[in-house]
């Protein structure tokens, strides 16, 4: 019998900190940051999300949410979260705002 190291599964989603991260989504609201974690984590892109307030003295005057990935996965990611901005335009109405 074996004894395995007993971690959680938050443990087991986030990256290893000894490994290169790459920032590749930061925003000022914290709701934003989910939905685009969450984009990642249903494509299996193991992710982090962390407070930028925490990392003021790697990035002064950044304030939010910040996430990161592993530099192997970071173009995939950024691909993602590019396609998703595309799918929703912001600016233009939807169908019901037009017919009023």
């Amino acid at each position: 019998m074996t004894d395995q190291p007993n971690t959680t599964a938050e443990e087991q989603s986030q990256p290893n900190p000894n490994e290169k991260l790459v920032k590749v989504f930061d925003s000022e609201q914290e709701s934003e940051a989910l939905v685009v974690k969450g984009l990642l984590d249903s494509a299996s892109i193991e992710s982090d999300l962390a407070s930028a307030s925490l990392l003021q003295d790697a990035f002064p005057g950044m304030g939010g949410m910040i996430i990161t990935v592993r530099e192997e996965d970071a173009a995939r990611a950024q691909q993602l979260i590019a396609e998703s901005r595309q799918a929703v335009p912001a600016d233009e109405p939807d169908d019901d705002e037009t017919k009023a």
